[in-house]
């Protein structure tokens, strides 16, 4: 298991085929106002890499992008939603199709309120893991070893959790329903970018 980190851009050619897991970290939870710092992208052989962009970045990052905007393959997260507006507000591509295992776990662990993905891969996976670095300044000149670790451990169990969580939407009964939440996704994230983060335009009042 290696943590690469890039500049800019992802190289070409370092992702296998089939679904990859996808993460971000950003200054703050506004996303216009609060730049994109790294993505973390893992196609679940083991290696994690991160993609870091510096103040006043183009976000150009071609290989990267191809890859995010790839209809081919499915994009694993943890909360797409901030995930997807992120990069489609920054790297200018939805980063579709989705598997979101927060709301996989909201749809099959109903016996919980607990669905973060520390709790998630405890439970599920039997794996612990740190958040210590979860509020951290990733848009500093240097990103140090246990941001980098932390970083790299927010895609390391995705594609884990996404084969236990599908087996158990199958077997509950949920998984057309989670694929249809999973599809509107995007335009979800859409709704956030166009200033409707938390008003819901399907209530009658």
């Amino acid at each position: 298991m290696t943590v690469f980190f890039h500049e800019s851009d992802l190289p070409a050619d370092v992702l296998a085929p089939g679904p990859v897991a996808v993460d971000t970290e950003t200054m703050g939870l506004v996303t216009p106002r609060d730049r994109l710092c790294l993505v973390q992208i893992s196609d679940g052989r083991g290696d994690e890499h991160l993609v870091r962009f510096m103040p006043g970045s183009d976000y150009a990052a071609p290989n990267l992008r191809s890859v995010l905007a790839d209809p081919e393959r499915l994009k694993l997260y943890h909360f797409a939603r901030f995930d997807l507006a992120a990069i489609q507000h920054y790297l200018g591509v939805m980063a579709a199709p989705v598997f979101c295992t927060k709301i996989a776990s909201r749809m099959i662990r109903t016996y919980t309120d607990r669905h973060g993905l520390k709790e998630l891969v405890r439970e599920v996976l039997g794996r612990e893991l740190s958040k210590q670095q979860q509020s951290s300044d990733w848009g500093a000149p240097e990103i140090n070893e246990a941001q980098r670790d932390y970083a790299a451990s927010d895609v390391r169990f995705l594609h884990a959790l996404h084969a236990a969580m599908d087996a158990r939407l199958v077997r509950e009964g949920r998984r057309e329903l989670a694929q249809a939440c999973f599809d509107f996704l995007p335009a979800r994230a859409q709704l956030d970018l166009a200033g409707w983060p938390e008003i819901d335009i399907f209530a009658h009042a």
